[in-house]
C-alpha cells in the first residue's frame, strides 16, 4: 500500500497521533534498567499501551545510537515490534548526504524488508540528495518527511531568512510539494513526500499548509514544547493530511509502576483534545 494511503487510513480509524519514542535513560521509569535492554522493554511497553490509540510511533535514533550496537539492535527490534502491532513506524534520523552515501542511507532505512515505513530527511543538500529517498519510497511503498520549519526556538536563524519575496522555509515547502507531486496515493491523494512543520509556529503552519496541499505534515512540538490542539489544527484539511507528535507528555507521564497506564491515559487525553479541535 502507498505510504500516504497507509498512514491516512490508520489515522482515520484511530487518531492522527504519533507517539515519539525518545527513551532517554535518565527519564526511564524506575523499574526499567538503564541500558539497551531497558529501552527495548520500555519501547515495547509504550507500544502495548498506545497501539490501539495512535496511528504511528516515531523512534528517535539518537537515543538508540548513543548505546552503540546494542542500542541499534534495540532500535530495529522496537521498529519490528511496532509493525507487528499495526503501527506506522517513522524513524527520526534526519538523514542525508551526497552521492553514494545518500544512496546507502536510503537503502538502510527504506528497503523493502525494513520495518521502517518512513524516515525524516534533511533537505539542506538539495534536490539531488533527496531523490534517492524518493526513489526508494516509490519502489518500496515507503515515505519521507522533509524538514521545512522545525519546532526549536532558533529555527528562524536560517529557516526564516528572506529570499526575495519569501523566506527560506516557504521556498523549502514549495520544493517539498514539487518533489512529491508525481507520487500521490490513489486513496488519500497525499504524497509519499511529507513535511515537518512544528506546532510551535502555528501561523507559519497555517500558511505552509496552503503551499503543500499534497504533503502529509508531521507536526512535532505538541504538549511539552508548548504546541496545542488549536495550533496543530492549522495543519489539517477536513481532519486529514497531518500527524501530530507527542513524546515526553505521553511516554514519561509517570516514572512509577503505572507508567504504561499513565502513557495510555495521556494518549487518550491527546486524542480527545485533537478530536475536539478538528471538529471546530
Amino acid at each position: 500500500m502507498h505510504f500516504a494511503d497507509l498512514l491516512t487510513e490508520r489515522s482515520r480509524s484511530l487518531s492522527p497521533i504519533c507517539v515519539g519514542l525518545d527513551p532517554a535513560l535518565s527519564k526511564l521509569p524506575e523499574a526499567i534498567t538503564k541500558d539497551a535492554a531497558g529501552i527495548l522493554a520500555f519501547g515495547k511497553g509504550i507500544i502495548n499501551a498506545v497501539s490501539d490509540i495512535a496511528a504511528a510511533v516515531k523512534p528517535q535514533l539518537a537515543y538508540y545510537e548513543a548505546l552503540g550496537w546494542e542500542g541499534m539492535k534495540a532500535f530495529w527490534e522496537t521498529c519490528t515490534y511496532a509493525k507487528g502491532h499495526g503501527l506506522v513506524v517513522i524513524a527520526d534520523g534526519k538523514r542525508n548526504d551526497i552521492g553514494s552515501t545518500c544512496e546507502a542511507y536510503a537503502d538502510a532505512y527504506l528497503s523493502a524488508h525494513s520495518p521502517v515505513d518512513a524516515l525524516t530527511v534533511s533537505p539542506y543538500l538539495g534536490s539531488d540528495t533527496v531523490q534517492p529517498f524518493i526513489e526508494r519510497c516509490e519502489k518500496n511503498s515507503k515515505g519521507i518527511f522533509v524538514l521545512v520549519k522545525t519546532s526549536n526556538p532558533s529555527s528562524g536563524e536560517l529557516q526564516d531568512l528572506p529570499i526575495g519575496d519569501e523566506v527560506v522555509h516557504e521556498r523549502m515547502a514549495q520544493l517539498t510539494e514539487s518533489w512529491g507531486s508525481n507520487h500521490l496515493g490513489k486513496a488519500s491523494g497525499y504524497s509519499c513526500v511529507g513535511a515537518v512543520v512544528g506546532a510551535t509556529y502555528p501561523e507559519e503552519l497555517k500558511y505552509l499548509r496552503t503551499l503543500m496541499p499534497h504533503a502529509i505534515i508531521l507536526i512535532p512540538g505538541y504538549g511539552a514544547q508548548g504546541g496545542t490542539a488549536a495550533d496543530v489544527a492549522h495543519g489539517f484539511v477536513k481532519g486529514q493530511g497531518a500527524i501530530v507528535v507527542s513524546a515526553r507528555a505521553i511516554i514519561f507521564a509517570s516514572k512509577g509502576r503505572d507508567w504504561q497506564d499513565a502513557a495510555r491515559a495521556a494518549a487518550e487525553k491527546m486524542k480527545g483534545e485533537l478530536s475536539k479541535a478538528l471538529k471546530n
